[in-house]
Protein backbone atom coordinates (compact mmCIF):
# COMPACT_ATOMS: atom_id res chain seq x y z
CA UNK A 1 0.00 0.00 0.00
CA UNK A 2 1.42 3.39 -0.96
CA UNK A 3 4.97 2.59 -0.08
CA UNK A 4 4.65 0.47 2.84
CA UNK A 5 8.13 -1.37 3.14
CA UNK A 6 8.02 -4.95 4.63
CA UNK A 7 10.96 -6.78 6.77
CA UNK A 8 11.82 -9.46 9.14
CA UNK A 9 13.48 -8.41 11.79
CA UNK A 10 15.06 -10.92 14.27
CA UNK A 11 13.82 -10.04 18.53
CA UNK A 12 14.08 -12.44 22.00
CA UNK A 13 14.61 -15.46 20.01
CA UNK A 14 11.84 -15.01 17.28
CA UNK A 15 11.30 -13.65 13.31
CA UNK A 16 9.08 -10.61 13.40
CA UNK A 17 7.20 -9.09 10.55
CA UNK A 18 7.18 -5.24 10.79
CA UNK A 19 5.40 -2.93 7.85
CA UNK A 20 6.72 0.76 8.03
CA UNK A 21 6.86 4.21 6.31
CA UNK A 22 8.47 7.30 7.00
CA UNK A 23 12.25 7.49 8.16
CA UNK A 24 14.31 10.54 10.38
CA UNK A 25 11.37 11.46 12.16
CA UNK A 26 10.03 10.51 15.46
CA UNK A 27 8.80 7.05 15.82
CA UNK A 28 5.10 5.62 16.28
CA UNK A 29 4.94 1.91 17.16
CA UNK A 30 1.75 0.33 16.82
CA UNK A 31 0.42 -2.81 17.96
CA UNK A 32 -2.49 -4.45 16.39
CA UNK A 33 -5.90 -6.21 18.40
CA UNK A 34 -7.07 -9.59 17.67
CA UNK A 35 -8.62 -10.92 15.32
CA UNK A 36 -5.80 -8.59 12.91
CA UNK A 37 -3.01 -8.11 12.00
CA UNK A 38 -0.32 -5.15 11.49
CA UNK A 39 -3.26 -3.77 8.65
CA UNK A 40 -5.79 -2.83 10.82
CA UNK A 41 -3.46 0.11 11.33
CA UNK A 42 -3.04 0.84 7.73
CA UNK A 43 -4.64 3.72 7.38
CA UNK A 44 -2.66 5.33 10.33
CA UNK A 45 -0.09 3.77 9.22
CA UNK A 46 0.02 6.36 5.68
CA UNK A 47 -1.31 9.14 7.78
CA UNK A 48 1.31 9.77 10.20
CA UNK A 49 4.36 9.04 8.10
CA UNK A 50 2.74 12.14 6.04
CA UNK A 51 3.28 14.15 8.77
CA UNK A 52 6.88 13.16 9.11
CA UNK A 53 6.43 10.77 11.86
CA UNK A 54 8.48 7.14 11.00
CA UNK A 55 5.59 4.77 11.46
CA UNK A 56 6.03 0.91 12.27
CA UNK A 57 3.24 -2.12 12.73
CA UNK A 58 4.84 -5.76 14.17
CA UNK A 59 2.66 -7.87 13.52
CA UNK A 60 2.81 -9.19 16.95
CA UNK A 61 3.86 -13.16 18.17
CA UNK A 62 1.47 -15.78 16.61
CA UNK A 63 -0.19 -13.25 14.10
CA UNK A 64 0.44 -12.95 10.54
CA UNK A 65 3.82 -13.41 8.99
CA UNK A 66 5.55 -12.97 12.75
CA UNK A 67 7.08 -16.45 14.16
CA UNK A 68 4.07 -18.85 15.78
CA UNK A 69 5.38 -20.67 18.94
CA UNK A 70 2.75 -23.45 20.13
CA UNK A 71 3.32 -23.37 23.31
CA UNK A 72 0.61 -21.05 25.52
CA UNK A 73 3.89 -20.78 27.90
CA UNK A 74 4.97 -18.64 25.18
CA UNK A 75 2.95 -16.06 24.99
CA UNK A 76 3.12 -14.22 28.56
CA UNK A 77 3.12 -10.51 28.52
CA UNK A 78 6.99 -10.77 29.59
CA UNK A 79 7.76 -12.54 26.11
CA UNK A 80 5.81 -10.42 24.49
CA UNK A 81 6.93 -6.81 25.90
CA UNK A 82 9.81 -8.37 25.22
CA UNK A 83 9.55 -9.09 21.51
CA UNK A 84 8.64 -5.43 21.48
CA UNK A 85 11.70 -3.55 23.77
CA UNK A 86 13.63 -5.80 21.65
CA UNK A 87 12.11 -4.08 18.58
CA UNK A 88 12.63 -0.90 19.91
CA UNK A 89 16.50 -1.65 20.27
CA UNK A 90 16.22 -2.93 16.73
CA UNK A 91 15.64 0.45 15.80
CA UNK A 92 18.06 2.30 17.45
CA UNK A 93 15.67 4.00 19.61
CA UNK A 94 15.59 4.88 22.76
CA UNK A 95 12.35 5.88 23.19
CA UNK A 96 9.20 5.52 20.92
CA UNK A 97 5.49 6.73 20.88
CA UNK A 98 3.17 3.87 21.47
CA UNK A 99 -0.13 3.34 20.06
CA UNK A 100 -2.36 -0.04 20.48
CA UNK A 101 -5.84 -1.28 20.23
CA UNK A 102 -7.37 -4.24 21.77
CA UNK A 103 -4.88 -6.76 22.61
CA UNK A 104 -2.23 -3.94 21.32
CA UNK A 105 -3.45 -1.95 24.34
CA UNK A 106 -3.60 -4.63 27.18
CA UNK A 107 0.24 -5.39 25.77
CA UNK A 108 1.11 -1.64 25.53
CA UNK A 109 -0.10 -1.03 29.17
CA UNK A 110 2.43 -3.98 30.53
CA UNK A 111 5.07 -2.49 28.05
CA UNK A 112 4.02 0.76 30.05
CA UNK A 113 4.15 -0.45 33.25
CA UNK A 114 7.51 -2.72 32.73
CA UNK A 115 9.77 -0.43 30.43
CA UNK A 116 8.38 3.29 30.89
CA UNK A 117 11.28 4.33 29.68
CA UNK A 118 11.20 3.20 26.91
CA UNK A 119 8.21 4.90 25.63
CA UNK A 120 7.05 9.06 25.07
CA UNK A 121 3.31 8.79 25.63
CA UNK A 122 0.79 5.86 24.60
CA UNK A 123 -2.58 6.48 22.74
CA UNK A 124 -4.75 3.84 23.86
CA UNK A 125 -8.02 2.08 22.13
CA UNK A 126 -10.62 0.57 23.61
CA UNK A 127 -9.12 -1.52 26.55
CA UNK A 128 -8.31 0.49 29.37
CA UNK A 129 -5.45 -0.16 32.52
CA UNK A 130 -7.16 -3.30 34.22
CA UNK A 131 -5.20 -3.43 37.49
CA UNK A 132 -4.55 -6.99 38.76
CA UNK A 133 -6.78 -8.16 41.37
CA UNK A 134 -4.74 -10.28 43.76
CA UNK A 135 -7.48 -12.17 45.47
CA UNK A 136 -8.98 -13.59 42.44
CA UNK A 137 -7.31 -15.49 39.37
CA UNK A 138 -8.61 -14.01 36.11
CA UNK A 139 -10.72 -17.04 34.66
CA UNK A 140 -12.30 -17.63 37.65
CA UNK A 141 -13.43 -13.81 38.31
CA UNK A 142 -14.78 -14.24 34.36
CA UNK A 143 -16.74 -17.43 35.07
CA UNK A 144 -18.01 -16.19 38.17
CA UNK A 145 -19.31 -12.86 36.83
CA UNK A 146 -20.13 -13.47 33.23
CA UNK A 147 -20.38 -17.21 32.96
CA UNK A 148 -18.85 -20.09 30.58
CA UNK A 149 -20.34 -18.92 27.52
CA UNK A 150 -18.19 -15.60 27.54
CA UNK A 151 -15.94 -15.73 24.72
CA UNK A 152 -12.35 -15.91 26.71
CA UNK A 153 -14.07 -18.53 28.68
CA UNK A 154 -14.78 -20.34 25.64
CA UNK A 155 -11.30 -20.20 24.08
CA UNK A 156 -9.33 -21.96 26.69
CA UNK A 157 -9.42 -25.41 25.94
CA UNK A 158 -6.80 -26.01 23.58
CA UNK A 159 -7.86 -26.90 19.85
CA UNK A 160 -11.71 -26.25 20.46
CA UNK A 161 -12.24 -22.97 19.25
CA UNK A 162 -10.01 -23.80 16.27
CA UNK A 163 -11.96 -26.65 15.50
CA UNK A 164 -15.45 -24.12 15.77
CA UNK A 165 -13.52 -21.43 13.24
CA UNK A 166 -12.62 -24.21 10.66
CA UNK A 167 -16.68 -25.23 10.71
CA UNK A 168 -17.64 -22.21 10.00
CA UNK A 169 -15.29 -21.17 7.87
CA UNK A 170 -12.36 -18.17 8.66
CA UNK A 171 -13.83 -15.48 6.31
CA UNK A 172 -17.40 -15.77 7.98
CA UNK A 173 -15.61 -15.88 11.69
CA UNK A 174 -13.69 -12.79 10.76
CA UNK A 175 -16.82 -11.08 9.82
CA UNK A 176 -18.88 -12.19 12.30
CA UNK A 177 -16.51 -10.44 14.79
CA UNK A 178 -15.70 -7.13 12.76
CA UNK A 179 -18.75 -6.10 12.26
CA UNK A 180 -20.44 -7.01 15.41
CA UNK A 181 -22.58 -4.47 17.06
CA UNK A 182 -23.78 -6.44 20.21
CA UNK A 183 -22.89 -4.63 23.62
CA UNK A 184 -20.75 -7.13 26.11
CA UNK A 185 -19.85 -8.69 27.51
CA UNK A 186 -19.22 -11.36 24.67
CA UNK A 187 -20.79 -14.48 24.28
CA UNK A 188 -20.43 -17.41 22.26
CA UNK A 189 -23.05 -19.91 23.18
CA UNK A 190 -22.81 -23.69 22.00
CA UNK A 191 -25.39 -23.88 19.36
CA UNK A 192 -24.14 -21.27 16.37
CA UNK A 193 -21.26 -19.57 18.40
CA UNK A 194 -20.87 -16.49 16.13
CA UNK A 195 -24.81 -16.40 14.88
CA UNK A 196 -23.44 -17.42 11.07
CA UNK A 197 -26.88 -18.54 9.06
CA UNK A 198 -26.13 -18.67 5.47
CA UNK A 199 -29.64 -17.58 4.33
CA UNK A 200 -28.66 -14.29 5.96
CA UNK A 201 -25.33 -12.97 4.98
CA UNK A 202 -23.05 -10.35 7.15
CA UNK A 203 -23.08 -7.22 4.83
CA UNK A 204 -19.83 -5.56 5.33
CA UNK A 205 -19.58 -1.88 6.78
CA UNK A 206 -18.48 1.18 4.27
CA UNK A 207 -15.03 1.08 6.27
CA UNK A 208 -14.21 -2.51 5.55
CA UNK A 209 -13.87 -3.86 2.23
CA UNK A 210 -13.66 -7.56 0.56
CA UNK A 211 -10.17 -6.55 -0.44
CA UNK A 212 -9.59 -6.29 3.63
CA UNK A 213 -11.21 -9.40 4.69
CA UNK A 214 -9.99 -11.27 1.82
CA UNK A 215 -6.09 -10.22 3.74
CA UNK A 216 -7.45 -10.94 7.14
CA UNK A 217 -8.36 -14.10 6.17
CA UNK A 218 -5.64 -15.48 3.84
CA UNK A 219 -3.23 -14.62 6.85
CA UNK A 220 -5.26 -16.90 9.54
CA UNK A 221 -5.72 -19.20 6.91
CA UNK A 222 -2.18 -19.29 6.91
CA UNK A 223 -0.80 -19.24 10.39
CA UNK A 224 -4.08 -20.39 12.16
CA UNK A 225 -5.48 -19.22 15.59
CA UNK A 226 -3.62 -21.27 18.25
CA UNK A 227 -1.31 -18.25 18.51
CA UNK A 228 -4.09 -15.50 18.45
CA UNK A 229 -5.95 -17.81 20.95
CA UNK A 230 -2.90 -18.58 23.60
CA UNK A 231 -2.82 -15.15 24.22
CA UNK A 232 -6.45 -15.48 26.30
CA UNK A 233 -5.27 -18.67 27.39
CA UNK A 234 -2.36 -17.26 28.98
CA UNK A 235 -4.53 -14.83 31.30
CA UNK A 236 -3.91 -17.40 34.85
CA UNK A 237 -0.06 -17.53 34.17
CA UNK A 238 0.10 -13.63 33.65
CA UNK A 239 -1.81 -12.58 36.81
CA UNK A 240 0.54 -15.05 38.63
CA UNK A 241 3.90 -13.56 36.84
CA UNK A 242 2.79 -9.93 37.56
CA UNK A 243 2.14 -10.34 41.12
CA UNK A 244 5.15 -7.89 41.77
CA UNK A 245 3.43 -5.64 40.05
CA UNK A 246 0.12 -5.39 41.97
CA UNK A 247 -0.54 -1.63 42.52
CA UNK A 248 1.96 0.19 40.36
CA UNK A 249 0.72 2.95 38.91
CA UNK A 250 1.33 3.38 34.83
CA UNK A 251 3.21 6.50 34.87
CA UNK A 252 3.44 7.50 31.12
CA UNK A 253 1.55 10.22 29.65
CA UNK A 254 -1.53 8.90 28.15
CA UNK A 255 -5.05 9.13 25.78
CA UNK A 256 -7.74 6.94 25.83
CA UNK A 257 -10.43 6.52 23.20
CA UNK A 258 -13.85 4.31 23.07
CA UNK A 259 -16.57 3.74 21.25
CA UNK A 260 -19.85 4.20 22.94
CA UNK A 261 -20.83 0.90 21.55
CA UNK A 262 -17.70 -0.67 21.82
CA UNK A 263 -18.12 -4.32 23.50
CA UNK A 264 -15.76 -3.92 26.27
CA UNK A 265 -17.05 -0.38 27.07
CA UNK A 266 -20.75 -1.68 27.37
CA UNK A 267 -19.42 -4.81 29.70
CA UNK A 268 -20.38 -4.36 33.03
CA UNK A 269 -18.30 -2.49 35.43
CA UNK A 270 -15.91 -1.42 32.57
CA UNK A 271 -17.68 2.27 31.86
CA UNK A 272 -18.10 2.93 35.48
CA UNK A 273 -14.09 2.45 36.11
CA UNK A 274 -13.14 4.37 32.76
CA UNK A 275 -15.90 7.48 34.26
CA UNK A 276 -14.24 7.01 37.97
CA UNK A 277 -11.51 8.47 39.64
CA UNK A 278 -9.87 5.13 40.12
CA UNK A 279 -8.59 5.19 36.29
CA UNK A 280 -6.95 8.38 36.71
CA UNK A 281 -5.52 6.94 40.25
CA UNK A 282 -3.86 3.78 38.51
CA UNK A 283 -2.81 6.06 35.23
CA UNK A 284 -1.52 9.39 37.23
CA UNK A 285 -0.63 11.16 33.49
CA UNK A 286 -4.13 10.11 32.00
CA UNK A 287 -4.20 12.98 29.61
CA UNK A 288 -8.17 12.52 28.25
CA UNK A 289 -10.55 10.24 28.26
CA UNK A 290 -12.63 10.62 25.39
CA UNK A 291 -15.82 8.11 24.20
CA UNK A 292 -16.71 8.23 20.57
CA UNK A 293 -21.04 8.40 19.43
CA UNK A 294 -22.04 5.27 17.77
CA UNK A 295 -18.96 3.64 17.26
CA UNK A 296 -18.06 0.02 17.63
CA UNK A 297 -15.25 -1.74 19.02
CA UNK A 298 -12.81 -2.04 15.45
CA UNK A 299 -12.69 2.17 16.21
CA UNK A 300 -9.21 2.56 14.64
CA UNK A 301 -10.67 1.29 11.30
CA UNK A 302 -14.32 2.82 11.95
CA UNK A 303 -13.11 6.23 12.14
CA UNK A 304 -9.53 6.19 10.56
CA UNK A 305 -9.38 9.82 9.76
CA UNK A 306 -10.47 10.95 13.19
CA UNK A 307 -8.38 8.67 14.99
CA UNK A 308 -5.50 9.55 12.93
CA UNK A 309 -5.83 12.86 13.88
CA UNK A 310 -6.17 12.11 17.70
CA UNK A 311 -2.80 10.44 17.38
CA UNK A 312 -1.52 13.55 15.95
CA UNK A 313 -2.80 16.09 18.12
CA UNK A 314 -1.96 14.00 21.33
CA UNK A 315 1.56 13.17 20.28
CA UNK A 316 2.82 16.57 18.82
CA UNK A 317 2.89 17.74 22.22
CA UNK A 318 5.87 15.85 23.26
Amino acid sequence: MEGIQHRMVNVNGITMHVAEKGQGGPTILFLHGFPEVWYSWRHQILALSSLGYHTIAPDLRGYGDTESPISVTSYTYMQIVGDLVALIDSLGEDQVFLVGHDWGSIIGWYLCLFRPDRIKAFFCLSIPFMPRKPKMKPLESMRLFYGEDYYICRFQEPGKMEEEIAHYGTSEVLKSIITSRQSGPPRLPKDNPFGIKPDAPIKLPSWFSEEDLSYYANKFNQKGFTGPLNYYRAFDLNWEMTAPWTNVQVKVPVKFITGDLDCVYTTPGVKEYIQSDAFKRDVPLLDEVVVMEGVGHFINQEKAEEISSSIYDFIKKF
